[in-house]
């Protein structure tokens, strides 16, 4: 997240020729498909968590088919 940030603002500092901001762009777009994915798989793993008749909380092994795999 931090490494994102500090490529944003260099894209804002006006200081970088195009091709350098393209390249940053193109580094931000990947980074920010990185954390929504991790972001993605956590909800999965939340949504798994299951309340047991006693009151334990459990959580079920995840497929690729229920992350949505391709």
């Amino acid at each position: 997240m931090k490494k994102l940030e500090s490529i944003v603002e260099a894209m804002e500092s006006d200081d970088l020729p195009l091709d350098q901001l393209i390249q940053r762009f193109e580094e931000g777009a990947a980074l920010a498909k990185l954390c929504q994915d991790r972001l993605s798989e956590a909800e999965v793993k939340v949504r798994k968590l299951e309340e047991s008749l006693e009151g334990v909380l459990t959580t079920q092994p995840l497929s690729e088919d229920s992350l949505g795999a391709a």
